[in-house]
């Protein structure tokens, strides 16, 4: 058979248009449509599978198979040719089918007699639903436009499929949390908060009445409108006063690149030149997309997806001659938004005033619309499981942002709880707004510096509202990942120089970029690694692209020109790291001083002890550096040698064991004889009790969340910090795996306010 062209497929697609469009059962237009395809694409068998529950493919109609095998024939997912398909959403095109390792042989069927085979993914909703095959007896070898067209019949057969009309969608929805039985459902924390009200689901498809195109040239005009209709409406966002500044442009500054991606655009563009319109196809590429994407292991190149999706519904509602937002219409006063995922721009259709939270089933804390989300202070938990699936519009919802749980239809006595833990964090804000301008001093006198941890302009913010003394941690990395491009060294210095412009006067100290593990740059291959966590990563990586550290650097030294830089190295596991990394500094002191830039007032260089190593090394390390800051994460996993993403293992050792305090206390110790003041940034120091601990090991610097600062600041205040340390002292000697308990009660009697 001669390559299919575009002009066979368009009349393919006419002909399939006219049985859809025609009456029958969904099955009997089924039987018409695998008939036209075997007989146009000249092959002896077209079949067609559809997912049934349980993962199963059931054969549901054929022309050139045994027709007894209707029904019977099944397959699940992963199993045969068909399965195979099915399982990597992608196509396959076999000269000589049997020879296949995946091949399974069903008698019933009579497809012996068939050697070659070409079977491509039924698609809809980013969800495979079925696969579409033909067969021949000679070894044929499929062309690439006729694996093409088949596609193109597979994605208007989708609508056929996936209608209710040959499997009822209940026979596919998960039997709990249905009807009005109250659930409770965990997820992942993407930002924190808790939220009350009734869902809304964000449901931006648009329905395609019309597949099959007439003039594939005024189908591309359509598109091309529709792309300078989206690029207005950003341009128009971008004017807002909001949106001046911050990440959260820099999101969307990205954004606008996937507007302009040639090779997606370019397969729209040949989707409707084999005769789709531009609505079915950009639909067809973007279903195609998402489930390729979804056999991507890597978390950066998936997020991706998601603006992929947001670009794609926002094309098909301008096609569709909807050019508003998805949420047009009215909201409710307290609006829980419900989504399988969702891109940047579409936050913004929502009015944030009424939005409580959002609940995704997909997401992660790297995804551009969680950094939104955060910028606007909306509680957000990811990974949901089949929320949508279990929720009405409507429904009331809480979400506790916090723990990552989400509450649907919740029964009256845990909305009370949550509506009193509400007022509560409210009347506690304002106590804590009281304590904003008063020193962290315990009650015998010691005096502890509260600092902020940041990783975002919009942060910045929050410096001078809660009463930090200066951002102890300023995670420099997070702008690299919301861009799509290694960002230049002048764009670096104004963004550093509106964190000191916006720190007005108080120090920042900058923690150099720490990627790798599991935060990943979209610029850069990730290194392929079985334990991430302990391989190339943070310090590891800029010694050896120093390129990148010295444009990082040169942007630090020109933004804090004629004033104080701090400046500290991460993951630092040996002294002659840090020795290296600050010669890297020194030539571009050097590179400044040459240049005739005036260079800052004060450089101090610091470095992260994260790796125990280094604490064997402090001797050697103490005389180089100007501070010290524990990253207890880190040193926590690495020191009880636990996997702190690995669900199983996460929670088994408590960062209060004898242990881990005694290293602190240890460390402690040296810093303060040696004059270097030593502060803990990690989660451990935001929470009030784990805070306690560690000003009795003898740390006085701690460097929080903006939100702990309150409640570290009012245990500081409440805390005789003489009597604690004497006690410690006691309890660093026993064998308990955690001294939890133990300091919780003495707390309680020392009135302590945890």
């Amino acid at each position: 058979m001669a390559a299919a062209t575009p002009s066979v497929s368009r009349r393919l697609l006419a002909r399939l248009r006219d049985v859809m469009a025609g009456g029958g059962s969904a099955e009997e237009r089924l039987e018409k449509v695998v008939h036209l395809i075997a007989a146009d694409m000249v092959a002896e068998v077209c079949s067609c599978y559809v997912m049934r529950a349980g993962e199963v493919l059931e054969l549901f109609a054929t022309e050139g198979l045994k027709k007894d095998a209707v029904h019977k024939t099944r397959l699940r997912v992963g199993e045969g040719l068909v399965g195979d398909v099915a399982a990597h959403a992608r196509p396959l095109a076999l000269a000589d089918a049997q020879s296949h390792p995946h091949f399974a042989y069903r008698p019933e069927t009579g497809e012996e007699i068939f050697h070659s085979l070409m079977g491509v993914p039924i698609i809809r909703g980013g969800r495979v639903v079925g696969v579409l095959v033909v067969q021949n007896r000679t070894q044929r070898h499929y062309s690439d436009e006729e694996i093409e067209t088949l596609e193109t019949v597979a994605m208007v057969l989708a609508e056929l499929v996936a209608s209710g009309e040959l499997v009822s969608r209940d026979e596919l929805v998960p039997v709990d949390g249905n009807a009005l039985l109250p659930l409770r459902l965990e997820g992942l924390r993407l930002n924190g908060g808790v939220g009350i009200g009734v869902a809304v689901l964000h449901q931006p498809r648009i329905t395609i009445r019309r597949l099959v195109a007439e003039d594939p040239e005024i189908e591309l005009e359509r598109l091309k409108q529709a792309l300078t209709s989206i690029k207005t409406a950003l341009d128009e966002l971008f004017s807002r006063p909001e949106m001046r500044d911050g990440e959260h442009r820099d999101v969307l500054e990205t954004y606008r690149m996937f507007t302009e991606d040639k090779g997606w655009l370019s397969r729209i563009g040949e989707a409707i030149r084999t005769g789709l319109t531009a609505d079915a196809a950009v639909q067809k590429v973007h279903e195609d997309t998402r489930a390729r994407m979804s056999q991507v292991t890597d978390p950066y190149l998936r997020e991706r997806l998601h603006d992929f999706e947001d670009l794609a519904n926002r094309l098909l509602q301008h096609l569709a001659g909807e050019g508003g937002p998805a949420s047009q219409g009215e909201l409710p006063a307290d609006t829980i938004l419900i989504a399988r995922t969702m891109g940047p721009m579409e936050l913004f259709d929502y009015d944030p005033k009424r939005l409580r939270a959002l609940v995704l089933e997909e997401g992660s804390p790297t995804m551009h619309v969680a950094i939104v989300a955060r910028a606007l202070d909306i509680p957000v938990v990811g990974r949901c499981k089949e929320v949508l699936d279990k929720v009405e519009v409507l429904d009331p919802v809480i979400v506790d942002g916090d723990n990552a749980q989400v509450f649907l239809r919740p029964p009256d006595d845990i909305r009370d709880i949550f509506s009193d833990a509400i007022r509560q964090r409210q009347q506690r804000a304002a106590h804590y707004a009281r304590l904003r301008d008063l020193p962290a001093n315990t009650r015998d006198g010691e005096s502890v510096r509260l600092m902020m941890n940041a990783g975002l302009l919009l942060d910045m913010q929050h410096l001078h509202d809660s009463g930090a003394d200066g951002i102890g941690l300023y995670r420099t990395e997070l702008p690299f990942m919301a861009r799509s491009s290694l960002p230049d060294v002048e764009a670096q210095t104004q963004l550093y120089r509106k964190i000191l412009d916006q720190a007005a006067g108080k120090p920042v100290v900058f923690r150099s970029l720490d990627v790798g593990g599991d935060k990943i740059l979209p610029y850069w291959n990730p290194y392929d690694e079985d334990n991430p966590a302990l391989g190339w990563r943070s310090i590891r990586i800029t010694l050896d692209r120093p390129a990148v550290m010295r444009h990082q650097l040169r942007a630090l030294l020109r933004a804090a020109s004629g004033r104080e830089l701090r400046i500290m190295f991460p993951m630092i596991a040996e002294v002659a790291e840090l020795v290296q990394a600050r010669r890297v500094l020194d030539l571009e002191i050097e590179h400044e001083r040459q240049s005739g830039n005036q260079l800052p007032v004060v450089i101090k260089v610091g470095t992260m002890l994260e790796v125990p190593a280094l604490a064997f090394q402090l001797d050697a390390l103490l005389p180089l550096v100007d501070f010290v800051s524990i990253g207890s994460n880190d040193l926590a996993q690495f020191l009880f040698a636990v996997d702190r993403g690995n669900p199983r293992i996460s929670e088994r050792y408590d960062p209060l064991a004898p242990a881990m305090l005694s290293f602190i206390k240890s460390v402690a110790d040296k810093c303060t004889a040696a004059g270097v003041p030593l502060s803990v940034c990690g989660e451990m120091a935001g929470r009030p009790l784990e805070a306690m601990s560690l000003i009795a090991c003898g740390v006085h610097i701690l460097s929080v969340s903006s939100p702990s600062i309150g409640p570290v600041k009012t245990m500081i205040r409440s805390l005789e910090v003489g009597p604690l340390r004497a006690y410690l002292a006691t309890l660093l000697r026993l064998p308990d795996r955690s001294l939890r308990d133990k300091l919780k009660a003495f707390a309680i009697d020392h009135g302590v306010i945890l």
